[in-house]
């Protein structure tokens, strides 16, 4: 009993995530509703390894073609994930379908091997692989096995390595979709990868010592399937929190951001940007630290590209510098009037969550350490302090 409910909470936990992830629409993101669907990729493959270890002996060898399909393309579903967190807008199979396309022509060499081996065979084979040595289609699929293992392994270093890379690059934006306007240290973002590593070494251990040695050592698969559980659950709650905002999307590969053609705006964007600026500097909407660019969209009647790329056009800037830019202006003015403020009580006024968040928009903005930018503001401050005494 305690197997079967270890063994299938992998399962459980990614069902439970994918149906969440689909059902929460309103709050929803793009990557959000993506992950969704590595949730139903890892839930398939769990639910095979549960039919192999349970056993069930006569229904699992119709799910290993599955398994090998939706197990090879499970971490460049998540290296995507990523790209859709950092530097692609959506998904699409024009774009993404180049790192899907390896491992499923390996899974349908291994499946062709599958179909043409005499079922009885295959069948007894898949739990004890010394018998038919002799066969060549029993050769074939152990060769087969070895690939797919090894292809699993390389593509789970490949991932995991990619995805440092977009984090080192783009941590801003992948953090924007859980603190709105932050950017500093990007613990969430690198979260999603530091389950990616505990599912890593648990899937490396699980291929060095092999299901056979695996089906009846106890300790070590439950402890291996537990950690699986536990980091399917952290990925799928890092998901569900996301929040739908727009960060300001980017090529790579050396490609730089394409420039504006132009500076100047239509007859349109400029009545877009007029109430833009009402907002912050009137109403000063900024203030509130839960601000994300859905909040103003709505405020000013457009779309959040369209929004984005007016913004980008007129300051060259993404929308998180632009709101940063008032807030630290903001920062000055109730800094000037009040140095003996608290640090954290500043922050708050201001329209940042936190004191760290504060912080690190003071170094993007101005590029000085708070104690230095506080000696700045009083000394360009100091005359206006004597004239008005």
């Amino acid at each position: 009993m305690i197997r079967t409910l270890i063994l299938l909470s992998p399962v459980y936990i990614s069902l439970f995530w994918f149906i969440s992830l689909q059902s929460n629409k309103k709050n929803s993101s793009v990557p959000a509703r993506f992950l969704s669907f590595f949730m139903l990729n890892a839930a398939i493959c769990f639910f095979g390894q549960y039919l192999f270890f349970a056993p069930y002996p006569d229904i699992f060898p119709f799910w290993e073609p599955a398994l090998a399909y939706f197990g090879s393309i499970a971490f460049p579903i998540y290296y995507i994930y990523f790209r859709l967190l950092t530097v692609d807008e959506k998904f699409s199979l024009r774009l993404h379908a180049k790192y899907l396309v390896v491992p499923l022509l390996i899974a349908t060499v291994y499946t062709v091997g599958i179909f043409l081996t005499p079922f009885e065979q295959y069948k007894a084979w898949l739990y004890h692989d010394h018998l038919f040595a002799d066969s060549p289609q029993i050769q074939f699929l152990g060769v087969m096995r070895k690939i797919v293992k090894l292809m699993f392994v390389v593509l789970l270093v490949i991932t995991f390595v990619l995805n440092q890379l977009l984090l080192k690059k783009y941590a801003h934006k992948a953090e924007q979709y859980y603190s709105d306007l932050h950017d500093g240290r990007f613990n969430n973002a690198k979260w999603l990868n530091y389950f990616l590593i505990f599912i890593s070494l648990s899937t490396f251990v699980a291929h060095i010592v092999g299901r056979k040695l695996l089906f009846p050592s106890e300790m070590i698969l439950n402890s291996i399937w537990l950690i699986f559980a536990l980091s399917l659950y952290g990925i799928g709650y890092m998901g569900f929190t996301q929040k739908a905002i727009n960060p300001t999307f980017e090529v790579e590969d050396n490609e730089s951001e394409s420039a504006p053609t132009s500076t100047e705006l239509n007859v349109s964007q400029q009545m877009i940007l007029k109430k833009l600026l009402d907002l912050f500097e009137n109403d000063k909407i900024y203030i509130d630290s839960n601000l994300n660019i859905m909040d103003v969209v709505e405020r000013i009647g457009t779309n959040r590209s369209y929004l984005s790329t007016i913004i980008n056009q007129q300051y060259n800037q993404n929308f998180c510098s632009f709101v940063n830019g008032f807030r630290v202006t903001e920062l000055e003015n109730v800094y000037a009037a009040n140095p003996s403020i608290s640090n954290e009580h500043l922050a708050e006024k201001c329209g940042f969550g936190s004191f760290n968040s504060m912080k690190r928009a003071i170094v993007s903005v101005t590029g000085k350490s708070v104690h230095e930018w506080k000696k700045h503001i009083l000394l360009i401050n100091k005359p206006n302090v004597h004239s008005n005494a």
